[in-house]
């Protein structure tokens, strides 16, 4: 496959850009499109599902499926605005991608990833709120602090990304167009800049990710370290497992969205020397499994989504 690099001395963004798939797996794209496919299909329809049975069944009108119909929501859209250019690539070995569209499927991408991780924190406040304070469960978290909790985690992400994806447009590019991914990721765009030009991109960048992503991961680990104070406290060990067991599928969809997103922002901030097939498989599985699995483990773990789903579809229900 032969790339063309467009170098560029002037302040215009390139007209395309050139995504990158598995380099060196080109002849078997037909094979791995499929997997990937699944994966888009399940990922939709097992997110509508869930947000399906959350509107329609008034008992799971709680602010833990509250939360957890957003996140749907925001895994449905993290699939739509990512997938095209990922199965274009391995279906029709379609590389190419305008700028303005590689512009605002990277800001989708970043502003959802913060937004999740927002909606992470405020589940983890859920669980901790739930196991620490049970008795004060229904009055601290009403209806109203629920959804000004969603709205605040929506502008989070929202506004937080529009300097620096909009200031992108605006850098002299001399490196070329190829990005490193079969999608567009901030700080892959802005490696392709001139030196010295791009500095308050990095720095905003960097404080982004403190302000953020690291925030929110230490107030998660906060959160639980009380959860687990309050679940040893117990004396039945019964208990103690019943208690701990309504944070397990939490805890899964924290494991699946930080570690490939800390993994990747580690390497491109340090130019780690990984090699490329990895990091694109470690890109896309940030990208497709986390929407995947979703409402997989909680369908799994939540005892009244999986009684919601038998009433509905007039199943037995499950006694576990």
């Amino acid at each position: 496959l032969s790339v063309q690099i467009v170098m560029m001395n002037s302040s215009r963004i390139p007209n395309t850009f050139h995504l990158i798939g598995l380099s060196g797996l080109e002849n078997i794209y037909g094979w791995i499109s499929i997997p990937f496919c699944f994966i888009f299909f399940s990922s939709i329809v097992g997110n509508g599902l869930i947000l399906h049975q959350i509107c329609r069944d008034y008992k799971l009108h709680q602010p833990m499926f509250l939360f957890l119909s957003t996140l749907a929501i925001t895994d449905i859209l993290f699939s739509l605005s990512t997938s095209p250019s990922v199965l274009s690539i391995f279906l029709f070995h379609h590389y190419s991608i305008q700028s303005q569209l590689c512009l605002l499927q990277m800001f989708f991408i970043h502003s959802l990833s913060i937004t999740e991780s927002s909606l992470l924190v405020a589940m983890a406040y859920d669980r901790y709120v739930a196991i620490c304070h049970p008795l004060r469960y229904t009055t601290i978290l009403t209806n109203p602090v629920v959804a000004k909790i969603i709205l605040v985690s929506v502008f989070r992400g929202t506004l937080i990304h529009i300097p620096p994806v909009s200031s992108l447009q605006f850098l002299p590019y001399c490196k070329g167009n190829v990005l490193s991914h079969s999608y567009c990721l901030h700080q892959d765009m802005m490696k392709l800049a001139c030196d010295g030009t791009n500095t308050f991109n990095i720095m905003y960048g960097l404080a982004v990710i403190i302000c953020t992503v690291t925030v929110d991961m230490i107030l998660i680990v906060l959160s639980y370290i009380l959860i687990i104070r309050a679940v040893l406290d117990v004396t039945s060990r019964l208990d103690q497992y019943k208690l701990f067991n309504t944070c397990v599928s939490h805890l899964c969809a924290v494991g699946m969205f930080y570690i490939p997103m800390v993994a990747l922002s580690v390497v491109h901030r340090f130019h780690m020397q990984v090699s490329p097939v990895f990091v694109n498989f470690m890109a896309n599985m940030y990208l497709f499994v986390p929407p995947m699995l979703n409402p997989i483990i909680y369908s799994i773990k939540s005892r009244q989504i999986r009684v919601s789903f038998c009433e509905t579809f007039h199943l037995k229900k499950i006694p576990w």
